[in-house]
């Protein structure tokens, strides 16, 4: 079965995305109002499937993104270096008092009944301050990329965030690259400049330059203005309302070859049941259902949008494809932090269903 996309067979780059680094503070299962000390996790939505395809599936990635010239610009350097991925930066100075700054993402992990709580300070962001003209997208597409990734939570950081996307988008689709789009809808961050209406406006104008979209149906609701359907799903894990909306979606965007979600049904805050659908090139695929007992939930989706991306890089089925993503995606909530610690041969075996209690 094709997918429709015409992937290039090699590059300097399997992937290169642009998006905003941060750190994320983790004071475990402890409250923040009761903690005491934190883990620092790298993190950023898409640098997650850079760092994920470099460390797990040994692809060639970069990441292009601003960085601040401080400690903390420093350690989240450092930690994308260790990761395999390559940073292409646009650097900053910081005053010494407030910013320009790395973004903060507070998130502790929840226990049982009791839920994860995230938060952020993104104040005076230097990712939020990147815009068009500021990155030299013709010396990075030179070199050669075969697929170039973005996504809804830079989207969201400020008016000219989304204009990069376009900007770098088109550079890609010029050069011949595959484009992909994490909807990514985080109301938290579009509600300060806009809410549903502007993340519509915006999201729409990058989509009609992507090839493959991740989001599930509320994403697709509220990132692109697409009313939901009279689809009534029987559960969490019932596909049928994402599906439904899929024709609506390649109606307003012709382009658009592959749409992919996870699904989840969360039982408690660590115990999750676990699959994945995709919309490919007029086809649908759905992978098993797994029962997780979750670490650390963060990270699962990019995740998925990583193992799936690799799937369809490396010429897999697009069944294999979509197993590939739910059997990655699962592993990671089993870590701590946001990107992977699997091995390939851990993420195949799972994806055969040798390393989860599988329902079918």
């Amino acid at each position: 079965m094709s997918t429709g996309l015409n992937i290039k067979k090699e590059g300097q780059y399997d992937l290169v995305s642009l998006g905003a680094l941060v750190h994320r503070l983790d004071p475990g299962i402890i409250p923040f109002r009761k903690a005491t000390e934190c883990k620092i996790h790298v993190s950023g939505g898409e640098y997650n499937v850079v760092a994920n395809l470099a460390d797990c599936f040994r692809l060639k990635t970069a990441v292009v993104t601003a960085l601040v010239k401080y400690p903390i610009g420093e350690l989240i350097r450092e930690r994308v270096r260790a990761m395999g991925v390559e940073g292409i930066y646009k650097e900053f100075e910081h005053n010494g008092v407030n910013g320009p700054n790395m973004a903060a993402v507070y998130s502790d992990r929840g226990f049982g009944s009791r839920a994860p709580v995230v938060f952020y300070n993104r104040s005076n962001e230097a990712a939020a301050l990147l815009k068009p003209g500021d990155i030299n997208w013709d010396a990075i597409f030179e070199k050669g990329v075969r697929w170039f990734h973005s996504g809804g939570i830079f989207a969201a950081l400020s008016e000219t965030t989304g204009e990069l996307i376009i900007e770098g988008m088109k550079a890609a689709k010029k050069s011949g690259a595959i484009t992909s789009f994490d909807l990514n809808y985080r109301a938290k961050l579009w509600n300060i400049w806009g809410g549903e209406e502007k993340a519509a406006e915006v999201i729409s104008r990058i989509v009609e330059h992507v090839d493959v979209l991740v989001g599930n149906e509320e994403d697709l609701q509220k990132g692109l203005g697409i009313p939901g359907p009279e689809v009534t799903a029987k559960s969490k894990l019932d596909p049928s309302v994402f599906l439904a909306m899929i024709e609506d979606v390649t109606k307003k965007f012709p382009n658009v070859k592959v749409v992919a979600t996870t699904l989840r049904e969360v039982h408690s805050t660590n115990r999750h049941s676990w699959s994945a659908v995709a919309w490919i090139n007029g086809q649908s695929y759905q992978a098993p259902t797994a029962q997780l007992d979750v670490y650390d939930r963060v990270g699962g989706g990019d995740g998925f949008a990583s193992g799936f991306i690799y799937g369809l890089l490396n010429g897999e089925e697009p069944e294999q494809a979509v197993k590939l993503g739910w059997a990655h995606g699962a592993l990671l909530t089993t870590y701590p932090g946001d990107t992977t610690m699997a091995t390939i041969d851990e993420v195949r075996a799972f994806a055969k269903g040798g390393s989860a209690r599988i329902q079918r």
